[in-house]
């Protein structure tokens, strides 16, 4: 891989450069030019998410940058972007998968690669660093153990069709996790991107069972004792259990397949703090800035080649259960599919509910 080393000539005009950078970056250079700029802006990056504000705390004691976030959708992030330009109050964002490559397409990313850039899977990043992602999320079951028996417990998505309990996946039409987690029973079945048949052809037999719960898994609903067995993400899923009662639930990843996505910062092509945000993912993806996001229950991208706390490991599953678990080779097509999925939802799944 090529590597870009700055002078300290370039590194005083640092912020006019577009280059990605990678492993040879003058960090010393980076930090330097982030003080001197003295904030971050970001978007859709609030304190309480992913434990960010563990980030913004550590950015604020080591660099001496101010914080301040206005929290959006992934979609809200890139028309901020797209809209502002010159005139940007935002310097970074965090976005969807998905969402990376359009803002890439768009033009309205600025390209960075921290040096941890080689432990970064091939498939979680963009090859010039205008996207890459920090954390993952994994479909995964979240399962009330008081109300379904150890026995009757599901490992497989194969063993949702023969259990006594309800299933709920929240509204397919409209929630990320909940299209996911079709995706997810679709791999189990066979299915891919472009064929999500499988996965639907299970709610379906759910449905026609009475056992399709219209609950969304939520940690007031989880919390109420409305879900019996939750489809989730697993950050959300390690997240309730913990929140409410680490005894109670047992989150795991189905071990006949999965889904991973995920979540990436994109740096704003026009940000008045470019310096800064730079060096906000370069933290991102350091040890201590992984950490971080394991503390939020985020599974860190590099989470292979971490050695974490043992407090901290204990709030994210083991790196074995993650085996099963596929990225989604064909955003392109997935994100075709996604549209056509709630329309087929309510017509194959839900008319079995009435």
């Amino acid at each position: 891989m090529k590597k870009f080393f700055m002078t300290s000539l370039l590194c005083s005009t640092i912020a006019l450069c577009t280059s990605a950078m990678a492993a040879g970056t003058d960090l010393k250079a980076l930090e330097d030019a982030a003080r001197k700029e003295g904030a971050v802006n970001s978007v859709g990056m609030p304190d309480a998410w992913a434990n960010w504000r563990g980030t913004w705390a550590d950015l604020a004691s080591k660099y001496g940058l101010k914080h301040s976030d206005t929290d959006m959708s992934s979609a809200q992030e890139l028309a901020k972007f797209e809209a502002e330009k010159e005139n940007a109050s935002a310097d970074i964002g965090d976005v969807g998968a998905a969402f990376g490559p359009i803002a890439a397409a768009k033009g309205i990313t600025l390209p960075y690669k921290p040096s941890t850039w080689e432990q970064i899977p091939a498939w979680a990043k963009d090859q010039d660093g205008h996207w890459a992602l920090a954390y993952t999320g994994t479909i995964a079951f979240i399962i009330n153990k008081d109300k379904v028996k150890e026995g009757d417990r599901p490992k497989t998505w194969h063993a949702l069709e023969k259990g006594n309990y309800k299933v709920a996946i929240g509204d397919v039409g409209t929630a990320a996790q909940a299209a996911n987690g079709v995706l997810a029973a679709a791999i189990a079945y066979k299915g891919d991107e472009r064929n999500i048949e499988p996965g639907l052809q299970l709610f379906t037999k759910l449905a026609q069972q009475k056992r399709l719960s219209l609950a969304n898994p939520t940690i007031q609903t989880l919390e109420r004792g409305e879900v019996e067995v939750g489809v989730v993400w697993d950050f959300n899923g390690l997240s309730y259990r913990e929140q409410i009662d680490p005894k109670k639930f047992e989150v795991l990843i189905p071990t006949d397949g999965s889904v991973i996505s995920g979540y990436t910062t994109v740096i704003n092509k026009y940000a008045k703090h470019p310096n800064a945000a730079k060096l906000t993912r370069e933290y991102i993806f350091s040890d201590a800035g992984q950490t971080n996001l394991a503390i939020g229950h985020a599974r860190p991208i590099r989470a292979e080649h971490l050695k974490l706390p043992t407090d901290v490991q204990a709030k994210l599953l083991p790196n074995e259960q993650y085996a099963p678990a596929v990225p989604i080779k064909d955003a392109a097509a997935w994100e075709a599919t996604s549209k056509t999925l709630p329309q087929k939802w309510q017509e194959q799944v839900i008319i079995e509910m009435e």
